[in-house]
């Protein structure tokens, strides 16, 4: 359901987060600073994975020159598994700062990380430019950020997945969606992920799909808008990052403008 919140630039609204299943505290926090409410509209649970082939991707990945995380579940995941601890040489990467952080956590003191954070800013880090040749390890889920690994091999680099958790899909809640129908305020949906916004439009009864078409939709990124728009969904900002933080500035900044 809805949280509340305190007055600010956003005050009076809702702001519909596609986060995980127990991944929406970044959000709320954020929302409330500028007075939104939160709506969490999750699109999937987490499930990590334990079992040899996982472990023997893991331990492959791990010995590459370039390891590559994409989400702080995938660093949860892996530490489950083997410690973290880059070798002479190795860098680690991370998508972005909660990725960077979740790393820290598990031990690794240096973390090479985008300003930009996501896909496209990852790609654009100098240590992911020249890799012809190169091994690199590419922790994170089945699905999700596919323009990564492709981006990399083109580039010339041999990707070693591992897929050391799973996003399971779960259909919205009745409780979220009831929360829908009743939204009585503007809302903002927060875009971080395509292929959470696709299932999401998908699963939703074709009324509740109507109130979140009518929402305005701040993405990531352009290419996040992009889908968006062919999804029938109405863009009006593009973040500088997939930050809880800097989606919400964005949602203000649209907010502020004149129709």
């Amino acid at each position: 359901m809805p949280t509340n919140a305190t007055p600010g630039r956003l005050s009076g609204c809702y702001v519909i987060s596609l986060r995980p299943v127990g991944g929406h505290d970044a959000i709320r926090r954020a929302a409330a600073c500028h007075g939104a409410r939160t709506l969490a509209l999750s699109p999937w649970r987490i499930e990590a994975r334990d079992d040899r082939a996982t472990r023997a991707a893991l331990r492959a990945a791990l010995a590459a020159p370039r390891v590559l995380f994409t989400s702080p579940a995938a660093v949860d995941a892996a530490a489950r598994l083997r410690a973290l601890r880059p070798g002479r040489g190795q860098v680690f990467v991370a998508v972005g700062t909660g990725t960077a952080r979740a790393l820290h956590r598990a031990g690794v003191a240096a973390v090479d990380a985008p300003q930009r954070m996501d896909s496209e800013g990852l790609l654009a880090l100098p240590t992911l430019a020249a890799v012809r040749g190169l091994d690199i390890g590419l922790v994170t889920a089945p699905g999700g950020r596919g323009v990564i690994a492709a981006t990399l091999a083109a580039r010339g680099a041999r990707v070693l997945r591992a897929n050391v958790y799973a996003r399971v899909p779960i259909a919205p809640t009745p409780r979220a969606v009831a929360a829908l129908r009743a939204l009585d305020a503007p809302a903002w949906l927060l875009a971080s992920s395509g292929e959470a916004l696709e299932h999401v439009v998908a699963r939703l009864p074709a009324d509740a799909l109507a109130r979140l078409r009518a929402a305005r939709v701040v993405a990531a990124s352009e290419r996040l808008a992009v889908l968006a728009r062919a999804l029938g969904l109405s863009v009006a900002g593009v973040a500088t990052s997939a930050r809880p933080d800097a989606m919400l500035e964005a949602a203000c900044a649209a907010a502020a403008m004149k129709p």
